[in-house]
């Protein structure tokens, strides 16, 4: 159904440091950057390769290399911008596009405040970066604006997701892939996810996101 749970030691020790509460926020956006660099090396395999011949200081070789299609990482903020740097290392020829979405507390929908046309993104592949899926409102209002644009190969790269953010994403936006650490039990009375790790923006960056103006 689009949704391949990442299972490598590497993650399982990030996951874990993510999850605890004792983990400081340098620490915390550390493991948050590896396990972004080992999901995104997972969810792009199937990337296009060209044949390339070099040398190397004692002879010619035959190698390939990642052909150029256009990569776009899709930070969702604020939580997002602790995965995209390390994103950014494996294609740094890739154009970077932010959404701002936060949730209405009352009602759960998502409020975007930082919208700007991506352009024309047909035959681009578009990687979301965001640390958690909860409800899916903010995933699914990214992944519309974005097929919007003519993207039709769309990637999701989270930490942790609950059934109810999978199950949206998939009635709203099927053709979304979701690549995650964990499938979660579910999302408690406040729509966090249980046991999950807290939010993600405030623990990278210890405050409270102001309210947009």
């Amino acid at each position: 159904m689009g949704l391949t749970i990442v299972r490598h030691p590497v993650l399982a020790d990030r996951l874990t440091r993510l999850r605890d509460e004792r983990t400081a926020p340098a620490a915390f956006r550390q493991a948050l950057a590896d396990a972004a660099l080992v999901l995104a090396v997972h969810a792009t395999q199937d990337l296009p390769t060209i044949a390339l011949t070099a040398r190397t200081p004692l002879g010619p070789f035959e190698g390939r290399r990642i052909a150029d299609e256009g990569i776009v990482l899709v930070p969702v903020l604020r939580a997002g911008l602790g995965m995209v740097e390390a994103v950014h290392t494996l294609f740094p020829q890739a154009s970077v596009h932010h959404v701002g979405v936060y949730r209405n507390e009352e009602t759960r929908d998502p409020v975007p405040y930082y919208v700007r046309d991506p352009g024309d993104l047909k035959g681009r592949l578009v990687l979301i970066l965001d640390p958690m899926l909860a409800t899916g409102g903010s995933a699914t209002f990214a992944a519309k604006l974005l097929a919007a644009s003519g993207a039709s190969d769309i990637r999701l790269l989270c930490v942790v997701a609950a059934p109810p953010g999978v199950e949206k994403l998939r009635r709203e936006a099927p053709d979304v892939r979701i690549y995650t650490l964990a499938l979660d039990e579910r999302l408690n009375d406040d729509a966090f996810i249980v046991p999950g790790l807290g939010d993600a923006g405030d623990r990278q960056f210890g405050a409270p996101e102001p309210a947009p103006r």
